[in-house]
């Protein structure tokens, strides 16, 4: 992981503050909790987390994520006063579903970022 944020965009930390907020809000979190209630295991270190921690506030230094790299991109809510869970990975096939959303778009990586920042797409 960075010591600081990225001068530039990728279509993985995109993915990450979606799945980030989608995480939250399942949990039932409207915005990121002053304390340590949320606990976040991230399977991957790569610049998804990053979209993560700007999703959700948690940071390893604050021991709210703890990254567990299995090379996935998946990340484990829980909310540890109630010991509520939930897993969350994009579709297996999100990368094709995004080149089909930007057709016209010729570079894959672009397409990826074009579709994964659109309201459109409601699911991972």
């Amino acid at each position: 992981m960075h010591a600081r944020p990225r001068p530039y965009l990728c279509p993985r930390q995109i993915l990450g503050v979606r799945i980030g907020l989608a995480g939250m809000k399942a949990l039932g979190f409207d915005e990121p909790p002053t304390k340590k209630r949320p606990l976040i295991i991230s399977e991957t270190a790569v610049c998804f987390v990053g979209g993560v921690i700007a999703a959700t506030g948690c940071t390893v230094g604050h021991r709210t994520l703890h990254v567990e790299d299995y090379g996935k991109v998946a990340v484990t809510f829980v909310d540890t006063k109630t010991g509520c869970a939930i897993r969350i990975a994009p579709a297996l096939d999100v990368r094709e579903k995004a080149y089909a959303y930007a057709p016209n778009e010729p570079r894959y990586y672009f397409a990826q970022m074009q579709t994964y920042r659109s309201c459109l797409m409601k699911r991972c």
